[in-house]
């Protein structure tokens, strides 16, 4: 399977469901090359916090966009699927099965459906909300999204920062909300080919209990030590890469305002709601896909090996409804 004919494959689900390990097997056995689709994961300095392959696994097959931008940095939609289609035309080239895997579905809706074609938003617009986000702090912005934008304010917790800041200037550059650009018609696909997905959807219960797991180890791991080098940056706190699961939890640890318990339930808290949204997203975004309801354990899981390769050979792959 190396031609521009045959399909790419996209292995999705919530964080903690094993989709990281299944897309590295799926590698090994199909020559495949994995591509990464966390938004959190491309950043070079969350290799614990995001769950990074470890650097065994990723001398095992080729691993491509983990660790890829420094905090600094913001990696949108976009600008994920302009590298992306990169990588896939590089496994093309190589002969290699492109696999992409991850959880942050705005990133595969880009690749596969476009994006709504909002106007650039003009910089100082940008810069004054997040001044003002800083000056009355997430709650009060919330309600002042709620007022301009009462659809994306139902929509968004107003502990999403990224995103509540990203409708209200959009709201405020264009008059129109957020979600009145994203049902106009989305701009041209970057990926017109064949595509496979499959998507893991572990029973609640066992993937509360691999989050709550997740959480501990990361503690115990280098999680703590790694957020630490992080605030050492002294970056702007609206960047993405400060909205990953962990950074505030283990923030409010480093500054005495949390204890350790404390602090790691809370970032259980968090992965299990992260991991319900995901979920959901999922759902209703992705009704093309193949469906396991199981939590992928390791290389021993012949069935759902066995699934995604057999979706793989059949005739029409094009799965994804677009």
């Amino acid at each position: 399977m190396n031609s521009e004919s045959d399909p790419i494959l996209i292995v999705g689900g919530p964080t903690a469901s094993g989709k990281s390990a299944l897309a590295l097997d799926l590698a090994l056995r199909l020559r495949g090359i994995v591509i990464n689709a966390d938004s959190m994961q491309v950043y070079k300095e969350l290799r614990i916090l995001s769950a990074r392959p470890t650097p065994a696994d990723e001398e095992r097959v080729p691993h491509r966009l983990y660790g890829t931008l420094p905090a600094r940095e913001r990696c949108s939609a976009g600008r994920w699927c302009d590298l992306a289609l990169a990588e896939i035309a590089g496994a093309r080239a190589k002969q290699l099965l492109p696999i992409l895997v991850g959880g942050t579905g705005l990133y595969f809706r880009s690749l596969l459906r476009g994006l709504a074609p909002i106007p650039p938003v003009p910089q100082g617009i940008r810069d004054t909300a997040v001044e003002l986000h800083t000056e009355v702090g997430a709650a009060e912005f919330h309600r002042l999204l709620a007022v301009r934008d009462p659809d994306s304010a139902a929509r968004i917790h107003p502990a999403n920062t990224q995103r509540v800041l990203r409708a209200y200037e959009v709201f405020e550059a264009t008059g129109k909300s957020l979600g009145d650009w994203q049902n106009e018609a989305a701009g041209e696909a970057g990926y017109a080919g064949k595509v496979v997905a499959l998507v893991l959807e572990p029973p609640r219960e066992v993937l509360y209990a691999a989050c709550d797991a997740r959480s501990e180890l990361m503690a115990a791991a280098g999680g703590i030590e790694e957020v630490a080098a992080l605030l050492t940056l002294e970056i702007d706190p609206a960047l993405p890469i400060m909205k990953a699961l962990g950074v505030r939890e283990f923030a409010a640890l480093l500054a005495g305002d949390a204890k350790r318990d404390e602090a790691i339930e809370n970032l259980r808290r968090a992965t299990r709601n992260y991991a319900k949204r995901q979920a959901t997203w999922f759902r209703h975004q992705m009704a093309g896909a193949k469906r396991v309801s199981a939590r992928y354990d390791g290389a021993q899981d012949e069935n759902i090996m066995e699934i995604a390769a057999a979706l793989l050979s059949q005739t029409n792959s094009d799965q994804w409804s677009r």
